[in-house]
Parts: C-alpha cells; sequence; structure tokens
C-alpha cells in the first residue's frame, strides 16, 4: 500500500506542484488573455462572438476529461479556444445584457481577489476584506441616505432579494427560525407586474409560495401604480393573507422602470410593511447628481438590493443587500453559531467575524474589485459614467426617431432603449390581421443573423401584449456614437429583406 503511494522517501520531501513551473503558465496564460480577451475583445474590428452549433463546439473544445494531463502548450491553445468561442462581453458592441464593457482597476482587483483566494468569513482569514467591506457597504449605504444600518455582500441580485424577504419575515415573525412554517399564517408579498422573476423564486424557496406573491398593476412606462398596491393589499386581506412584504424596484430588467418610492413608502408605513427596493439595475443612478431623482424616496426603504457589477462594471459578481436595520437583524435571522468559526474567546474583537450574517459558508470576496475601481476613478468618475449612459441613449432614441422603421416602445427612462424594427414588408400593414405575427418573427431572425454573423449582440423578449421586440443596453464606457450609428444600420442591414 506504501508503495503504491509513495515511489521513494525523497518524493515525500518535495512539492507535488513546481511553484516555478505554475508561475512560468500563469505568465504566458495572462499573455493569452491580455492579447485575445481585452485587446482583440474590444476592438470593433472583431467579432462580438465567434458562433458554433452545439455539436461542432463540443468537437472544437475537445472537453473530454481524460486519466493523463497535457503539456503546457496544449494547454495555452485551449485557453485560445475558451477566450476565440466564448461571447466577448467587453466588446462595445455587446448590448445584450444588463453588464458589459470593462473597468480595468476593477479587473485587477478580481485577479488579486483570485489569486489570494480567501473566504470572507472571519477576520482571521479575512482580515483585510472584511475591513474593507465594511468600508464598502457603509459608502453604499449614504448613497441611499442612511448614516448607519447593515449590509453584506451576496453571490448576485437573486440572493439579495431572497435575503431581503427572509430577513423582513423574520421581523414580522421571528420563531420562523425555530419553529418553520408551521408557526406561520398565510404570508403575503407584493411587487409589479413587471419585477424580477426573482421574487417569485425567493417565494418558492422560502416555502411562502408563488401564490402568495400578489403582482401590482404598472403604468405604460412599466412603473407600479401605487393605488393598485393598496387595493391588492386590502385584496389579500380579505382572502385571509397577512401581508409583511413589498418589493419595489429601481430599473426593471425589460423597460428600466422606476417604482415610484414616495407614495409606496407611505403605503408600507401605514400598513406597517417591510419596503425593499430592488435597484440591482438602477441603483447606479444614486450617483448621478441629475439622475438620482429617478428614486427619490428611496431612505425610506428598509432595505435595498444593488448590483455594482452592472452599471458600475465591477464585473461579475459583486451584489450587495444593504439594510437600514441596527438591530444586527441579518445576523439573528441568519446565525448558526458554528462553535469552529465564531468562537467568541478569540484574542481579537469577534464582531468582526461577519460570516453569520450569511446564509454561506465560504464565502467569495466581492468587495475588492469594486473598492479598487472606486478609489482609481472616485465618485466622480462613477458619476460620470452614469451620465454619459444617459448621454448615449438620448442620442440612441433621437437617431431611431429619424428613421423610417425604428418603432419606440415609449420614451425610455433609464438606459433600457426597447423597440420595434419594421422591416419594408410590414411599414404601413399594421390593420392586417397577420401583423402581430408576422411581426413577432422579425427580432428572432435579426438576432440569429447577428450572432452567426458576429457584428453584434442585443436581446429581445415579448412582454404582456406586445410581440417580440429588441430591448438595447447602453451602458459601456467603451461606447461612441460611432457605434450607436452602427447598430441601427446594422439592424437595417439584416432585416430589411424581412
Amino acid at each position: 500500500f506504501a508503495n503504491a503511494l509513495v515511489n521513494s522517501p525523497q518524493d515525500m520531501n518535495e512539492p507535488l506542484l513546481d511553484n516555478s513551473e505554475g508561475q512560468l503558465f500563469l505568465t504566458e496564460a495572462f499573455k493569452v488573455i491580455i492579447e485575445e480577451v481585452l485587446c482583440k475583445g474590444t476592438d470593433v474590428k472583431e467579432k462580438v462572438c465567434e458562433w458554433r452549433e452545439p455539436e461542432e463546439l463540443a468537437a472544437l473544445l475537445d472537453l473530454e476529461l481524460r486519466e493523463n494531463g497535457e503539456p503546457q502548450h496544449q494547454l495555452l491553445q485551449r485557453i485560445r479556444d475558451v477566450a476565440k468561442y466564448s461571447v466577448k462581453t467587453n466588446h462595445p458592441r455587446f448590448f445584450n445584457q444588463l453588464f458589459a464593457g470593462v473597468d480595468y482597476h476593477a479587473l485587477t482587483g478580481r485577479f488579486l481577489t483570485e489569486a489570494l483566494n480567501t473566504s470572507q468569513y472571519t477576520y482571521e482569514v479575512a482580515p483585510v476584506f472584511v475591513l474593507m467591506e465594511d468600508e464598502v457597504l457603509s459608502k453604499l449605504r449614504s448613497l441611499v441616505g442612511w448614516a448607519e444600518g447593515d449590509g453584506i455582500f451576496c453571490p448576485g441580485g437573486t440572493m439579495s432579494n431572497m435575503y431581503a424577504m427572509n430577513v423582513a419575515r423574520y421581523r414580522a415573525f421571528p420563531e420562523v427560525k425555530l419553529k418553520g412554517m408551521w408557526s406561520l399564517p398565510r404570508l403575503a408579498v407584493f411587487t409589479s407586474q413587471q419585477s424580477h422573476y426573482s421574487v417569485m423564486k425567493a417565494a418558492a424557496f422560502q416555502g411562502i409560495g408563488t401564490e402568495n406573491v400578489f403582482k401590482v398593476k404598472v403604468d405604460d412606462r412599466g412603473c407600479m401604480i401605487p393605488e393598485d398596491l393598496g387595493e391588492t393589499i386590502e385584496l389579500a386581506k380579505s382572502q385571509g393573507a397577512v401581508p409583511f412584504f413589498v418589493h419595489a424596484t429601481s430599473g426593471t430588467t425589460v423597460q428600466g422602470a422606476f417604482d415610484p418610492l414616495e407614495p409606496i413608502a407611505d403605503i408600507c408605513d401605514r400598513q406597517g410593511l417591510w419596503m425593499h427596493v430592488d435597484a440591482a439595475w438602477g441603483g447606479s443612478v444614486l450617483f448621478s447628481k441629475e439622475h438620482k431623482h429617478l428614486m427619490r424616496g428611496v431612505e425610506r426603504a428598509d432595505s435595498v438590493t444593488w448590483n455594482p457589477h452592472k452599471m458600475m462594471l465591477t464585473g461579475l459578481q459583486c451584489s450587495a443587500i444593504l439594510l437600514k436595520d441596527t438591530t444586527h437583524l441579518l445576523k439573528h435571522c441568519h446565525s448558526a453559531d458554528a462553535k469552529y468559526l465564531f468562537q467568541q474567546d478569540k484574542f481579537y474583537d469577534t464582531s468582526l467575524d461577519t460570516g453569520d450574517k450569511s446564509i454561506q459558508c465560504g464565502r467569495k470576496v466581492d468587495c475588492l474589485k469594486l473598492w479598487l475601481m472606486w478609489k482609481a476613478v472616485g465618485s466622480k468618475g462613477l458619476e460620470e459614467r452614469v451620465d454619459r449612459a444617459f448621454t448615449h441613449t438620448r442620442y440612441l432614441v433621437e437617431e431611431m426617431k429619424r428613421r423610417e422603421g425604428f418603432e419606440l416602445i415609449g420614451k425610455p427612462l433609464f438606459v433600457n432603449v426597447c423597440f420595434w424594427f419594421i422591416p419594408p414588408s410590414l411599414r404601413g400593414k399594421e390593420n392586417s390581421p397577420d401583423y402581430n405575427d408576422r411581426l413577432s418573427k422579425v427580432a428572432p431572425v435579426i438576432k440569429e443573423r447577428m450572432m452567426k454573423q458576429g457584428t453584434m449582440m442585443l436581446g429581445y423578449q415579448p412582454q404582456g401584449g406586445r410581440v417580440n421586440f429588441f430591448r438595447m443596453i447602453v451602458i459601456s464606457p467603451q461606447l461612441s456614437h460611432q457605434d450607436m450609428t452602427f447598430c441601427l444600420n446594422e439592424i437595417e442591414r439584416l432585416g430589411n429583406d424581412l
């Protein structure tokens, strides 16, 4: 048995991994990353994506894992292939998601985070990052309008929203932690018809039930109608449900709508309900003196979700749940008091061990990339990015108005530009019985063509009674007005024959 493990006594006195060899490989790999991802991946002359069908792509990548390892030169080629066939989200003509572009200071923070490879749960293993997270969260809370409070970084906005719902339920019914759902009445959650699907996931995950999520009507812009919120709360009560949580949105996923927070807060105050604002997408307007009015009243909320990995460009993932609470609800709700991690007789202040606020044990460091970027450009630099995105959006909208075939879905409140492209064959035929059916097929075909040619990427979707329309997200700091013009020209080129 011993001989099977060890060939000679000298083997056990040598490290299994060669640091110098590993560092040489990393140096060469970084050269590939710089060239393929950061140089080519941000060059408008290069493709946004190199489309391949799944079977062909799997064969090209040779994904099978084998018994023996491969030489370094072959591994470097693997890295080139991964870069080549991945979508270049840093490309100026990637408009597909609520994230785009690259900030090199944040990217440096991401590399450093990976290299240090620690877990953000105790001061003893993450002293720098415990203090750093506290400072970053404090600064984010101050932008919300809170002088004090609580918070934690979470693995994405969905989890941040789940935290808010869970803490709200704990505040209303603290016995739930010990006794579970048996101790609760039927609970009711309220959110708009255009809120993020994470509300439904949270209700299902936490045993509240998706049938107990009451959807509140929205206006033509996609903003929650406060009067209907009040009526829906009374409806839930009449059905025997107990309201406890209102989920408002600042920056809806599709239209970029901002719910009116002041009147929603008035209702929550009167009813004694927890008010959460999902500002995962729109929270960054708080940096802008010109645009922060979109979130007027946010300081009255009990909790806020904010994803700096979206408009602030920190890179995935970077999401914070912020709370006004100063009574340690977050920790009381989630703590399990693991003795092997959170010993109370440590030689330092154990309040610095923040891990029991989280439902996770191991938790990735997400504050460094945001902190380093913020240090580099300052709040003024982040404000400039927000304002520039709005400027690009206004330019794009005005260009669309000048062109035949582009039909806007309302005036954008944010940097989401939603529109139909009407090809020449459908213009003037709005009253035809098959018009909507034919129009619904336009966006999917144009999307397929742009991806297979690799020229750009933007998303589409149906919504409510509207058939498929494009949603273009305008946030990348790499963008220019030329890119806006290119996008419109390319849609015409790809769709004029439909």
